[in-house]
């Protein structure tokens, strides 16, 4: 398997798409095309305190993507690193690439200064909670929203 991990590109616009719907349907969550259009415009920015996007490549195709931010903390000099979005082809899953991923976070927080990386999940993703469960390490924290 010849897997390439990399930042997004303005040429990957169309896959990043579907990749990010198909993020969009497991969690089923729809976002108008606003959202679309700014999220990507957001992680090529360059703006070091923006969203950052990496996609894993496997044979030419984008099978995989990851979206990330660095931001300030109330307890910490430097900045932590929130993983936003994680998601693998289901045709690849089982072959590493969210583990890649992930790893390719943990090595833009380690270049950047951030001793921090988390991220959250639901409680049903059970195929994921897998692999995190084995890179990384399950908080006692309970996740509140402001009501609509």
């Amino acid at each position: 398997m010849t897997l390439t991990i990399r930042p997004l590109r303005q040429s990957d616009e169309a896959e990043w798409r579907r990749l990010w719907t198909g993020y969009l349907d497991f969690y089923e969550t729809k976002l108008p095309e606003a959202v679309y259009a700014s999220s990507f415009a957001r992680m090529l920015s360059g703006d070091a305190q923006e969203f950052h996007g990496l996609v894993a490549e496997l044979h030419g195709r984008l099978v995989g993507l990851v979206h990330y931010v660095f931001h300030r903390h109330g307890w910490k000099i430097e900045n932590v690193c929130y993983l936003q979005d994680l998601y693998a082809d289901p045709a690849v899953r089982g072959q590493g690439i969210g583990r890649k991923l992930i790893e390719a976070v943990y090595a833009a927080a380690d270049a950047a200064g951030s001793p921090t990386v988390y991220w959250m999940t639901q409680e049903f993703n059970y195929t994921g909670r897998m692999l995190y469960d084995r890179i990384g390490v399950k908080t006692p924290f309970i996740k509140y929203n402001r009501p609509a």
